[in-house]
């Protein structure tokens, strides 16, 4: 059997509708996994690596994809359920996050009276 035919890591929608990771994770793939947004919960049985739950199926699917995409390139195998994957497939980039503009963080100044 080849390595393709079972990927070191899953990840996978569970049956609560929870987006998860499991298999073989090491540290490295653990942080790769935060910083696409996976959140670790230690269990009884190990340590639980799954998305924030309620954030919306298309927010979910982008991280599930971009995770994918950074272990990949990190040479690990993956597998990733076909109902994750993002329309379009584009994983150059970290998923959009909405940012405050540089207006709405620069402090406007008060308008006071002259000065005695």
């Amino acid at each position: 059997m080849n390595d393709a035919d079972h990927p070191h890591i899953r990840i996978t929608r569970g049956e609560g509708g929870e987006v998860e990771a499991e298999g073989a994770i090491d540290q490295f793939a653990a942080a790769l996994l935060q910083r696409a947004g996976f959140i670790s919960q230690p269990m009884l049985w190990g340590t639980w690596y799954r998305l924030p739950f309620d954030l919306g199926k298309q927010w979910e699917n982008e991280h599930a994809t971009y995770s994918a995409a950074m272990l990949r390139a990190a040479r690990y195998h993956v597998g990733l359920d076909p109902d994750l994957r993002s329309d379009p497939p584009d994983t150059s980039a970290p998923p959009s996050t909405p940012r405050r503009t540089k207006a709405a963080m620069t402090t406007q100044p008060t308008l006071r009276g002259p000065r005695r």
